[in-house]
């Protein structure tokens, strides 16, 4: 159910980017969902130095969706174009030594980056009649998720069943072969011990 609210959520989160090293953000997010992220350095634990970051994106097949170097500040947004997870990977790249930098990272999915203010005014509603319009919409995008979800485990389980036979046939296989290896040795030690006349 996780996934069914992911598309409900937006958050933000501060990650702590080592002064050597990658920090890491993933999302699963299935395909034709709008993201919106932005992100910003906090200077509160570095008042005298202003190191900058990199930040990447990427796409489950390892598209690049936003490249950044030498940032601050920076947003990015896209819609996805195939389901699994989306990576944003921060570094810092600037020549300033310290023990690393906080970054504030607002990270939106679907049904939060819609701009409600702007579409209150130009549908000219407001009060319960927007508030349902909003509960509408999540609704919409709970089904959806269902819907994927329910289509992921579909998926999951005809790859399962296949997995299931495979292995039993490799089993069976391999019952046979030490049936079959064990009858060999039964014969040729039978010959050996015939040979030696011990039998």
């Amino acid at each position: 159910m996780a996934l069914a609210v992911a598309s409900l959520r937006a958050e933000a989160v501060w990650l702590d980017v080592p002064q050597s090293g990658t920090k890491c953000v993933s999302e699963e997010i299935q395909s034709n969902v709008v993201v919106l992220a932005d992100y910003s350095i906090m200077y509160e634990s570095h008042p005298y130095s202003h190191p900058t970051i990199a930040v990447k994106v990427t796409s489950p097949y390892g598209n690049t969706l936003h490249h950044s170097e030498n940032a601050t500040v920076g947003q990015f947004a896209f819609t996805t174009a195939e389901a699994g997870n989306y990576l944003a990977c921060f570094w810092i790249d600037s020549a300033e030594k310290g023990s690393g930098v906080s970054v504030n990272l607002d990270w939106k999915i679907g049904f939060a980056t819609k701009d409600w203010d702007a579409i209150a005014k130009k549908e000219k509603i407001e009060g319960v009649e927007l508030e349902l319009r909003k509960l509408e919409v999540a609704v919409q995008a709970i089904h959806q998720n269902l819907i994927y979800l329910k289509e992921r485990e579909a998926q999951m389980r005809t790859v399962s069943e296949k997995t299931n036979s495979r292995v039993a046939w490799f089993s069976i296989l391999s019952l046979g072969v030490c049936i079959a290896v064990s009858i060999l040795q039964l014969w040729h030690l039978q010959g050996f011990f015939r040979k030696k006349k011990l039998i």
